[in-house]
């Protein structure tokens, strides 16, 4: 019979690649479903843009300088 020895090192790489591959699902699936969502016109467009209410004159910078 033989048993199998697990040290604290090979403990922890365990347990960090068992994290990493729930990390990894979790967020693939997040993006696989914003794409579906997106195609299916589910997600609605942000009319909060911070720089979309921004009006810049050029103009009235070069006459200024």
């Amino acid at each position: 019979m033989t048993f199998l020895y697990f040290d604290p090192g090979l403990g922890a790489m365990l347990i960090q690649a068992l994290v990493a591959a729930v990390a990894a699902v979790v967020l693939f699936s997040k993006n696989i479903m914003f794409k579906i969502k997106s195609f299916l016109g589910l997600i609605k467009d942000d009319e909060d843009d911070v720089f979309g209410d921004i009006d810049i004159d050029d103009k009235k910078d070069e006459n200024n300088s």
